[in-house]
C-alpha cells in the first residue's frame, strides 16, 4: 500500500440523523466528512493524502489541478498545498468574470496562482492546459505535480478505499451494521474508493451514488478505469471489477453541474431547519434530495441502516445565497 501523509481529523464522526430517520422510516446516519479540517474541509483531502505524499516523493515544489470556478477540491488541494510547502497553480472554469467569493475567495486567501479559462477550453483543453503549466514552471527551475480534477485517479482512489476501512472499524465500536452507504458522485475517485474496498473486504453493502453531472453510466464506465488504476497499489488486486453490481442512481443532476433548482435549494434549507446540518447545492443536497425522493418512491425498501457521507462544500453555498427564498 502507498505511503500517505497525515494533514486531515480522521477518523471523522458518525452521527444519526434522528429527525431525518423519522421522517422517512429509515435509520439515517451521517459520516461527517466535512469535518476533516476547515480549510480542506470535505473528501477531497482523503484523496490528496496520498497524491501530494506522491508529488512530495517526485520532489515536486507546486501543485497543478482544475475544477469550475467554486471548486471544493481545487480549495482544498491550494490550503493542504500550502500546510506541506508546495505552491498551487489552480486552473478554474468560468465564462465571466469571477466575484471574489465563496472557494474561490479562499484559493486567493491562502495565495494560490489562479488561471480562469472558459468553459469550452476546460471540457475539451484542460489536460494540455494544466501540461503547458508544467512545462512553464519547469523554464522556471520548478517541479510540478498534476492532480487530475477531483483527484479522481488510481492513487487518489486509495483515499476512499482506506475510508472503507474506517467504516467497518466504526460500525463496530457503535455495534451497527451499515447494509447501504451513499455519496454523491462528481468526478467518481470517492465512490470508487468504496465501491473497492466493499468488494476487497466482501462486505456485501450496497454502495450508492447519486450522481451530480453527466449520468449513471458515464460514472460506472469511470469508476472501472480508475479502479483499475489503482488495482497495482494495494496488497490484493485480485478481484472482478464490474458495471453490473455498480449502483449510481441518475435523475438528480436538475438544470446541471453547480446549477440550483428552486425545490433543491428548499430541501436544502428545510433539512437545515430540521437536522442541524448544512448541505451543499453541488453534491450533499442534490444526493441527499435524490435519496430522500427515492426512498419516497420506495426504490431503497431493503436499506434499513444507510450511511450517508458528508463531502463537505459548505463555502459554495455562500454564492448561492441569494438565490434561497425564506
Amino acid at each position: 500500500m502507498k505511503e500517505k501523509l497525515n494533514i486531515a481529523n480522521f477518523p471523522t464522526k458518525i452521527e444519526r440523523l434522528e429527525n431525518f430517520s423519522k421522517e422517512v422510516g429509515k435509520n439515517v446516519f451521517l459520516k461527517r466528512d466535512d469535518q476533516t479540517g476547515s480549510e480542506f474541509s470535505g473528501n477531497k483531502i482523503r484523496k490528496l493524502e496520498y497524491s501530494i505524499k506522491e508529488a512530495i516523493d517526485q520532489d515536486c515544489d507546486t501543485l497543478i489541478t482544475c475544477g469550475g470556478i467554486q471548486s471544493n477540491h481545487a480549495r482544498s488541494t491550494a490550503a493542504a498545498g500550502v500546510k506541506m510547502g508546495l505552491k498551487s497553480v489552480l486552473v478554474l472554469r468560468s465564462d465571466e468574470t469571477p466575484i471574489l467569493e465563496g472557494n474561490y475567495f479562499i484559493d486567493k486567501l491562502i495565495g494560490a496562482d489562479v488561471r480562469i479559462i472558459s468553459s469550452s477550453d476546460y471540457r475539451d483543453h484542460r489536460k494540455e492546459i494544466m501540461e503547458n503549466i508544467q512545462k512553464e514552471l519547469e523554464k522556471e527551475g520548478r517541479k510540478a505535480y498534476i492532480v487530475p480534477e477531483g483527484a479522481s485517479n488510481g492513487i487518489g482512489v486509495l483515499g476512499y478505499y482506506t475510508g472503507f476501512d474506517e467504516i467497518l472499524k466504526q460500525e463496530k465500536s457503535l455495534g451497527i451494521n451499515f447494509d447501504t452507504i451513499v455519496v454523491a458522485v462528481g468526478s467518481g475517485g470517492t465512490y470508487a474508493g468504496l465501491y473497492l474496498g466493499n468488494k476487497i473486504n466482501n462486505s456485501k453493502k450496497d454502495i450508492v451514488g447519486v450522481n451530480v453531472c453527466d449520468d449513471a453510466d458515464f460514472f460506472k464506465n469511470k469508476s472501472v478505469e480508475i479502479i483499475n488504476e489503482c488495482l497495482p497499489y494495494i496488497d490484493n488486486p485480485k478481484v472482478e471489477i464490474t458495471t453490473k453490481d455498480m449502483h449510481i442512481i441518475d435523475g438528480y443532476v436538475g438544470i446541471g453541474y453547480a446549477k440550483s433548482r428552486p425545490e433543491e435549494l428548499d430541501f436544502i434549507h428545510k433539512f437545515a431547519v430540521a437536522n442541524g446540518v448544512i448541505l451543499d447545492p453541488v453534491y450533499t443536497g442534490k444526493a441527499m434530495y435524490g435519496i430522500y425522493n427515492e426512498i419516497k418512491k420506495g426504490n431503497l425498501k431493503d436499506s434499513k441502516n444507510i450511511l450517508f457521507i458528508h463531502t463537505g462544500g459548505i463555502f459554495g453555498l455562500f454564492p448561492k445565497s441569494g438565490e434561497f427564498q425564506f
